[in-house]
């Protein structure tokens, strides 16, 4: 009997992984009815990390309201794993600083992340142990201040108020108070799922290189990345932490910055985090082929997203991987080099996306199909 691992990334706007997942199971038990076939469905850090590692593994989501990007209240949310033992608890700070909760307003000077800090409080209050925290898609640049704030980490002005920093006043900090931060940090663990290695300021930097995305003119640009510069130079003369130039600083408007210097917590690439957390080294032993994928695969996915992160272990395993993709970009050879064994568009007749988006589900059938059997051919 074969074993076959799924395990792709959603198609943003699209497909979630758990819907390729079924789609693919479809296709291979049909050439295959008595392959034993393991989905693990996958998110990177950003929206549906909770109910991916929750259907991966098995759960509860809790609800609760906290502070949005605005400090309106909004329902967020947080997961709790099945495990035995210790809980461990998934937050992403998409659920309270999301750039949907923002709009129509986008106001990266204005926005916070005090409500993904309730969350991880929140989670804490349940009796989590572990947490893990993904960031993506969020609407702030505020260097993780407000999520510190909720959890007791106090900034004050010149006038030796205290406030809670957002984008357009990072540079108004004076001072750093740890203090008062939750006791609870000191003996958790905190592991923060990041995918990009940009750092906290620069032209590479939160706010020049994801600001704009979320309403920043260039004035404003500017102005959040000086923000940015001075609560890197308040947190060292304070913290006595330099961890502006981090892989990873730049990650949510400098939350990943924020989640290790205020908050302790280790920056980890959002596929290894998802790998170590459903076990998948112990998943792969036996196995014949894995299928991954992802919207598109191309030279940022190179640095180490979902496809190539999953390759470079199922290299070392000596299992095939193949990627089956929205959409295939220039440059990508080296993803062979990183244990891909094949890459299979599901674009059949070649059109845009809002063209491709609709019938996408069917594409993935299809090529699902085609692929298996090809394997049947050859006895694969």
């Amino acid at each position: 009997m074969k074993k076959i691992l799924l395990i792709p990334d959603s198609f943003k706007g699209t497909m979630s992984s758990a819907e390729i997942c079924a789609i693919m199971e479809r296709a291979i038990l049909k050439f295959e009815p008595d392959a034993r076939v393991i989905s693990i469905p996958v998110a990177d850090g950003g929206e549906g990390s909770v109910d991916a590692f929750l259907t991966a593994l098995g759960g509860e989501k809790i609800k609760t309201t906290v502070q949005g990007p605005f400090e309106q209240p909004v329902e967020g949310f947080f997961g709790i794993i099945n495990e035995t033992g210790a809980k461990t608890g998934v937050v992403e700070m998409a659920a309270a600083a999301g750039l949907p909760l923002a709009l129509p307003r986008l106001n990266p000077l204005q926005a916070t992340t005090y409500g993904a800090g309730e969350l991880i409080k929140a989670a804490l209050d349940a009796g989590c142990t572990k947490l893990i925290i993904g960031l993506g898609g969020s609407a702030t640049n505020d260097g993780g201040c407000g999520a510190a704030a909720a959890l007791g980490v106090r900034f004050f002005d010149k006038n030796g108020a205290a406030f809670v920093p957002v984008g357009g006043t990072l540079k108004d900090i004076a001072r750093i108070d740890v203090s008062g931060r939750d006791a609870r940090l000191e003996t958790a663990e905190l592991i923060t799922m990041c995918d990009i290695d940009n750092p906290l300021y620069g032209e590479n930097g939160a706010a020049f290189v994801f600001a704009p995305q979320k309403g920043a003119d260039t004035q404003a640009v500017q102005f959040l990345d000086d923000g940015l510069k001075a609560l890197a130079g308040t947190v060292r003369a304070c913290l006595g932490l330099d961890k502006a130039a981090m892989p990873g600083a730049g990650a949510a408007g400098g939350m990943g910055y924020g989640m290790n210097v205020f908050l302790g917590s280790t920056l980890k690439m959002g596929i290894e985090t998802v790998l170590d957390t459903v076990k998948f080294d112990e998943l792969l032993a036996g196995a014949d082929c894995v299928f991954s994928g992802e919207g598109k695969i191309d030279t940022q996915s190179l640095r180490g997203k979902v496809v190539i992160g999953i390759a470079r272990r199922t290299k070392k395993a000596g299992v095939p991987l193949i990627a089956v993709v929205g959409d295939i970009g220039d440059g990508i050879e080296a993803a062979y080099d990183s244990g891909v064994s094949a890459i299979f568009s599901i674009n059949r007749v070649a059109v845009d996306f809002s063209k491709a988006k609709a019938r996408a589900k069917t594409d993935m059938a299809l090529t699902m199909e085609n692929i298996m059997r090809f394997k049947r051919l050859f006895g694969g």
